[in-house]
């Protein structure tokens, strides 16, 4: 069996499920979208133009429910399938949007476009990461296009689906046109999603014209969405972890009824990033035990309303990469795996979402296969009835060489990567290198032996051409050269 992690009784999460719907029926949402509070307003719910806030009725948001899909999967550029979101498949993503890079001496730096591409080129091989993100942002081209830029660079060097966003409308629709390039029609994109946008209320209780701009356009083109809301418990939320739920869950309902209402079947993760405010310190402490409790939690009440679900968990707070930051990834990654969320974001990141490191995305790597692994959990494998390998054992001394291990062992055994160092004083010939030093080898290792997927010629042409364009449009007349990044 599975083991599952629940840190809420089934009671629990529908009594958290069923104040949020009293929430949303009595104080609303407010929605900064006319052409959204008309389609609301007739289909039922109470609007205040006044306000722009949304009274909702439970008939809206069980309607919503009933037409956001249950799953749904991603694909690579090529086409094959990557991600299957139904039952409780998990699947580990990087963590988004750091504005630092944290070089192998431990340095934090502004990240530059051969950081990126680097990047891109080691999750071709990250065998238990199974997509990429718009991790970090590259500081030398033009803010305006860092979104489309991040998108660009990992269509042209990656393989793997990507989970992205962006604020801006033009800029969204560079990046579905990138999408449309790769797919060769939007229909084809629909039925084989490439991307999945983060679209983010504004917490307290409110989507702005610039939060719901992406969430609009996403579900007019049929591409999926995570719901990311964002409270931190006694400062923007509730203090009380069962609290902080109830309006995170008021938050991604909204979100899910806006999306179904512009285009029903849009595919959703019940998503979120629900964080413990350290007042001590005025942060947003992701690596805090309840905020890893809170993901699993949100991912729960997702479950209990039938949605695939996603969370921020796997990361850590710590500014170095130290015994800190790989105890509170590995912590959230079994925490994650075990709990069935179906979309972990997190590897590759520290320092409170600020910060990310090559080396630590190749030891997280490993993280995530352990968690995975431990999501498997126990099952036997030709254990019973046990008297023959016990005689075995007791007549050879050992089962090193027996069938049974021969048949099993690379199965039900996980020999992580050169990065994890299991050898001891008897079979280690000189001093070992430190955690760091093998992490760096092994960026090293895997760069040169990164293989360029095999993108078609003409469609690399074409995003270079739209990323050119765009990137004129912002007065960028040229961008960097990708034989500096070698």
């Amino acid at each position: 069996m599975k083991p599952t992690l629940h840190f809420l009784s089934d009671s629990l999460a529908q009594q958290i499920i069923d104040e949020a719907f009293h929430t949303l029926c009595t104080l609303g949402i407010e929605i900064q979208d006319n052409t959204l509070l008309s389609l609301l307003a007739e289909r039922g719910a109470t609007v205040k133009k006044e306000s722009s806030r949304v009274i909702f009725t439970e008939d809206i948001i069980n309607n919503a429910l009933k037409d956001v899909p249950s799953t749904f999967c991603l694909y690579d550029i090529h086409g094959h399938q990557t991600h299957d979101f139904s039952h409780a498949n998990v699947h580990f993503t990087p963590g988004s949007s750091a504005l630092h890079i944290t070089d192998k001496e431990g340095i934090k730096r502004k990240p530059m476009t051969a950081d990126y591409i680097q990047y891109v080129k080691l999750m071709t091989r990250m065998d238990h990461i199974a997509s990429q993100s718009t991790a970090f942002v590259p500081d030398d081209v033009n803010e305006q296009i860092a979104d489309s830029y991040r998108l660009y660079l990992s269509l042209m060097f990656g393989s793997k689906p990507v989970v992205t966003g962006t604020f801006s409308e033009k800029s969204f629709d560079i990046m579905k046109s990138m999408q449309i390039v790769i797919r060769g029609s939007e229909v084809a994109l629909a039925e084989k999603p490439l991307t999945i946008f983060t679209c983010c209320p504004n917490t307290p209780f409110k989507w702005t014209d610039e939060t719901i701009t992406v969430l609009t356009a996403c579900a007019k083109a049929s591409i999926p969405i995570e719901l990311v809301s964002v409270p931190m418990t006694g400062f923007i939320s509730p203090v009380t972890l069962a609290g902080t739920l109830i309006l995170h869950t008021v938050e991604n309902l909204s979100g899910l009824i806006l999306s179904q209402i512009v285009n029903p079947g849009t595919p959703v993760l019940y998503g979120g990033c629900a964080s413990v405010y350290d007042m001590r310190h005025s942060t947003m402490s992701m690596g805090a035990v309840e905020s890893m409790m809170l993901a699993c939690g949100s991912a729960q009440i997702g479950q209990t309303l039938g949605l695939p679900t996603q969370a921020y968990i796997a990361l850590s707070d710590s500014a170095h990469l130290d015994a800190q930051a790989g105890m509170e990834t590995g912590m959230g990654a079994v925490m994650a795996a075990t709990a069935g969320i179906s979309n972990i974001s997190g590897p590759g990141i520290h320092d409170f979402l600020n910060s990310f490191s090559l080396e630590k995305l190749i030891l997280d790597n490993e993280s995530c296969a352990m968690a995975l692994r431990a999501a498997k959990g126990i099952e036997p494998k030709e254990d019973f009835p046990a008297i023959p390998l016990f005689e075995e054992l007791l007549k050879e001394t050992h089962l090193l060489i027996s069938d049974h291990t021969r048949r099993h062992f690379k199965k039900e055994i996980l020999f992580p990567g050169p990065v994890i160092d299991r050898s001891n004083s008897l079979t280690r010939t000189a001093s070992p290198p430190t955690l760091m030093e093998r992490a760096h080898s092994e960026v090293r290792r895997h760069l040169h032996a990164y293989e360029a997927p095999a993108l078609a010629e003409d469609k690399r042409q074409e995003l270079m051409r739209l990323m050119k364009a765009e990137a004129a449009r912002h007065g960028q007349e040229h961008l960097p050269n990708f034989s500096d990044t070698e």
